[in-house]
């Protein structure tokens, strides 16, 4: 068990956290949420110790081990991948170094002797024998292949990392396990083993993300923490968000109710008040009346966003007809002759691991880079609005806000501008910042305000969740719901996909594409997917044989 006792965090005058309690019990999984900034990754490092708090303690059960996702992907470049993913369990790693220390010495003494028992007593008794074979499981697990367990994990890509870093964190069962975006940069399978991973994990979880579809997957309690305070729910996202809806509506009437009360009380005292025959009961009245206390109804410092993407122009029948679409990068083939027609109806979801090919279609789409071979066409009635996976070159200027998305708009008038930035949280003071100083997510509401004064009828959005809060995604996920156009999209959110898209299309690693008219949940349970599934547990085990 971990508990926060009277956990009070200052950073200058703002108080972040206000007297905190909270305990977290074992068998347990709990998603801790909130808007951006209310300090959901801050709470987790002062539980992991990596913070101290201004006021209060965390307690652990003594004994239990703790671990944490470590977020700095270049920590450990030195160090080979295995021994990264055992470092998880810091004192197995210790008695494993020692060891080889004393056993590599040429003057080996007894003292050396008896010290080398006590660490093989030691390291028996954590199951250090299996430590190596253990660690490789999680690995291949996460989709590490066994030729790369022994690399330097300077030598493995970003991606690569956080699935070693994931690995490390899960290594040698701990007690207590925090987790901040586990799901960020991994790719269907991993996930999918990373889910059942948790929902089979005895012990104590809390998890930090956005994945609503994740959440609700894995976890058995939320923690919600809202104006420096943390509420517990029994339930996943989805039971907290009813639950907090059904609260405030329960609130709304009791207080209506108690405001009518109150007329009706103040009504009675004005009329009787002078009256000798009524006075007691007048003033009867005022005792009740004063005893009245309506609930504090303090707003959340959720904020979500208004996005509405509304074309100015209907689309006709003629969207879009591709034509054995090529495309060779490095030397590889991303794209191999790729062809399909959408309809007016359509809302895409490409999806596959590789995620190359997927902006590079998108690209070629824009007339941002040419294909080797094959064509497209776009029908005469549409018009379309991209959304970049990189925005660098959409800020790397010294515009203001305003500006910026002036120059994007028909109508040049600030006024009708700035109604765009509103709906995106930004308000009126906000119009004048440099884009340049903008953060991801801010940047993202931006380019999606962009989108919306465009009035494409086409939208074309290269993983347009990553650096959204959990409000925004919401927000975008309902507003390309109600979209009476045409999309073609990307993302690692399960629920924005499943919720958005009747079309989905896989560009396999070789460069074929899949195409299939269903949801994604119904492509997850296809015949496809389940071929795949089988060709990746059948490596995950010849890899674990050998």
């Amino acid at each position: 068990m971990i508990s926060a006792n009277n956990i009070t965090l200052r950073v200058g005058k703002k108080a972040l956290f206000e007297d905190v309690n909270i305990k977290f019990t074992e068998g347990n999984c709990y998603g801790l949420i909130g808007a951006n900034g209310a300090g959901k990754s801050t709470f987790l490092k002062i539980l992991s110790g990596q913070l101290e708090p201004t006021k209060g303690e965390v307690v652990i059960t003594p004994g239990q081990r703790l671990s944490f996702l470590q977020q700095d992907h270049f920590k450990y470049d030195s160090y080979p991948v295995l021994d990264t993913v055992i470092m998880g369990n810091a004192r197995l790693y210790e008695i494993m170094k020692e060891k080889e220390a004393i056993y590599a010495k040429e003057d080996f003494t007894d003292e050396d002797g008896i010290r080398a028992s006590e660490l093989e007593g030691e390291f028996a008794e954590m199951n250090g024998w299996e430590a190596e074979s253990d660690a490789a499981t999680l690995l291949n697990g996460l989709g590490i292949e066994t030729d790369l367990h022994y690399a330097k994990m300077s030598e493995l890509t970003g991606s690569q990392k956080v699935k070693v870093l994931l690995a490390q964190a899960l290594f040698g069962n701990p007690d207590i396990l925090l987790l901040d975006e586990p799901t960020n940069h991994l790719d269907l399978p991993a996930i999918e083993w990373l889910e059942e991973f948790l929902i089979n994990f005895d012990n104590t979880i809390i998890v930090v993300s956005h994945d609503r579809y994740f959440l609700n997957k894995v976890c058995t309690h939320t923690a919600d923490i809202d104006y420096g305070k943390i509420q517990l729910y029994a339930g996943n996202y989805d039971f907290w968000f009813e639950s907090s809806q059904l609260l405030i509506k329960q609130m709304k009437e009791a207080n209506k109710k108690k405001e009518e009360k109150i007329k009706e009380l103040q009504e009675f005292i004005s009329r009787f008040s002078a009256n000798a025959s009524k006075s007691k009961q007048a003033t009867s009245r005022k005792r009740a009346l004063e005893k009245i206390q309506l609930d504090e109804m303090r707003p959340s410092s959720r904020k979500y966003p208004y996005i509405d993407f509304r074309p100015n122009r209907e689309i006709g029948n003629e969207v879009l007809m591709v034509e054995n679409l090529s495309k060779t990068i490095d030397g590889v083939k991303v794209l191999d002759n790729i062809s399909f027609t959408l309809g007016h109806d359509d809302k895409v979801a490409f999806v596959g691991a590789n995620e190359q090919a997927i902006t590079t279609f998108f690209k070629i789409l824009m007339g941002e880079m040419e294909p080797d071979e094959g064509n497209y066409k776009w029908g005469v009635t549409t018009s379309r609005a991209y959304f970049p996976k990189d925005n660098t070159k959409e800020f790397d200027n010294d515009l203001t806000i305003t500006d910026w998305l002036t120059q994007y708009s028909e109508i040049k008038d600030a006024t009708y501008v700035r109604g765009f930035l509103g709906r995106m949280l930004f308000p009126g003071e906000d119009g004048v910042k440099r884009v340049r100083v903008l953060s991801g997510g801010e940047k993202v509401r931006c380019l999606l305000s962009k989108m919306m004064i465009s009035g494409a009828n086409i939208l074309i959005l290269d993983e347009p969740t990553n650096h959204l809060d959990m409000e925004s995604i919401t927000a975008l996920n309902n507003g390309l719901i109600k979209f009476p156009g045409v999309i073609l999209f990307t993302s690692h959110d399960h629920q924005f996909v499943q919720t958005t898209a009747n079309r989905i299309m896989e560009i396999l690693p070789d460069g074929k594409l899949i195409d299939k008219i269903t949801t994604y949940d119904e492509y997850l349970a296809s015949d496809e997917m389940a071929k795949k599934r089988h060709v990746f547990q059948v490596n995950e085990e010849d890899a674990a044989d050998n």
